[in-house]
């Protein structure tokens, strides 16, 4: 559905995080999300638990897939993904350097 998936290197092109690069931890589908680390750190209160204590924890929040681009490991640089077919399957591909993004 997505093109870009978990574990893959990101960098956000635009809002208050602009620019800042991290891996994907969650793709959220349904709502066309991605949480990424390091990436729209927002505060939240929590209450007290049995195995942790309440307080304000800061955490990163959901945002929007079309607000990230996915980095290419060849070029470091920030690409739309191309897609390609070799011996029957799909393959993700930059379309900056044609490297084959695993």
């Amino acid at each position: 559905m997505f093109d870009i998936r978990k574990k893959d290197k990101v960098v956000v092109i635009s809002g208050k995080d602009k620019g800042k690069k991290g891996e994907v931890r969650e793709v959220l589908a349904d709502k066309s999300r991605v949480i990424v680390t390091g990436v729209n750190i927002v505060s939240k209160h929590e209450k007290p638990r049995k195995d942790k204590p309440g307080g304000i924890v800061k955490k990163e929040a959901p945002i929007h897939i079309s607000k990230v681009m996915i980095v290419c490991s060849k070029c470091e640089k920030p690409t739309r993904i191309g897609k390609k077919t070799e011996g029957g399957e799909k393959l993700r591909t930059c379309k900056k350097c044609g490297e084959i993004i695993i």
